[in-house]
């Protein structure tokens, strides 16, 4: 049975100054080989071991963070070709503003910390030497350590820190073993529009022993799930819409000889900044969650029609055709 990974961030009191200098140089790194992926598409393993002999001389960092940092800036040029691909983004090369320093299995103090009843500290490799990072554990980070401890539950080997403002996290990532309890019902699923339409009956009652003495009480429970998600688009269509109607009279054209030629205004920093404002896709996320949490509280055999990737964005607008279009 598969784990499921979760990651717990602990605040780190005191930090080291030499993580102020790690992180820069750390972002550097990353932003040139965000560069050289997101231009040539791949990074060459011989490119690789000449880039990472140039960067062992021109920063004093141990060569792990240098690894590291490395393959954390090939996955944001992957991402930057993917997200241009799918004209998510315009930009002519990728943009690091924030970095996540990684900690491989040797270079923190992986063992002592698994092995340890209550880690209230850690060891970090930097220029240096070693240093000790105090850590402030909480409730959620006692939850899951506990788990460890009872052997539901196990530590990954890489220690992520990161800074947000003025303060230092430390992410511990934990792979949790679900519990393995057999499915009592059986949940039917219909996704439309505005809805989800859920079926649940009984594993119990189904019985064919118990079904013939008592088929009367196999009744499915039919009830609807209220999602207003083609109402929700079309709102947040509106507002962008209007949006778009004041930023183009500020914005008319986009200069040069051909007056016909309109600016493109999706493209303006303020609609951008105005778009993530709105906060559309995590809504909709949210709303997703909460019906997914809704529909598996307890054990059960889901059955649901094939969806993609974006359910309720395909149902937006099929109101109009008579036809559902389905994944």
């Amino acid at each position: 049975m598969e784990c499921v990974r979760r990651a717990v961030a602990v605040e780190v009191e005191n930090p080291p100054s030499e993580l102020y200098a790690v992180e820069e140089q750390h972002r550097r790194i990353v932003e040139e080989v965000a560069a050289y992926v997101a231009e040539r598409g791949t990074l060459e393993k011989e490119k690789y071991n000449e880039i990472y002999r140039r960067f062992r001389e021109l920063y004093p960092l141990p060569g792990q963070l240098i690894q590291q940092a490395m393959n954390q800036g090939v996955e944001t040029g992957k991402s930057f070709l993917e997200l241009k691909r799918d004209c998510r983004i315009h930009k002519h090369r990728p943009e690091v503003r924030h970095v996540s320093i990684r900690f491989a299995k040797d270079s923190w103090s992986y063992r002592k910390t698994a092995v340890s009843a209550a880690p209230v500290k850690i060891a970090v490799s930097l220029p240096g030497g070693r240093k000790e990072v105090w850590i402030k554990p909480h409730r959620r980070f006692w939850l899951y350590w506990w788990k460890v401890l009872r052997k539901e539950a196990e530590l990954v080997s890489t220690l992520v820190l990161k800074r947000r403002r003025s303060r230092w996290y430390g992410i511990f990532v934990f792979d949790v073993a679900p519990k393995r309890e057999p499915p009592a019902e059986v949940v039917a699923l219909d996704v439309n529009e505005n809805s989800v339409a859920v079926a649940r009956v009984s594993l119990l009652s189904t019985v064919d022993a118990v079904a013939r003495w008592n088929r009367h009480y196999v009744d499915p429970a039919v009830y609807s799930i209220k999602t207003d998600f083609g109402r929700l688009a079309k709102r947040y269509e509106a507002v962008r819409n209007a949006k778009l109607e004041e930023l183009k009279r500020r914005y008319p054209y986009a200069g040069g000889d051909d007056e016909e030629k309109v600016q493109n205004v999706t493209d303006t920093r303020e609609f951008r900044r105005f778009a993530k404002r709105l906060r559309e896709r995590r809504h909709k996320e949210g709303q997703v969650r909460q019906i997914a949490r809704e529909v598996t509280r307890n054990p059960a055999v889901v059955i649901t029609e094939e969806l993609g990737k974006n359910p309720q964005e395909e149902m937006i607008g099929i109101e109009k055709k008579r036809v559902k279009k389905r994944a």
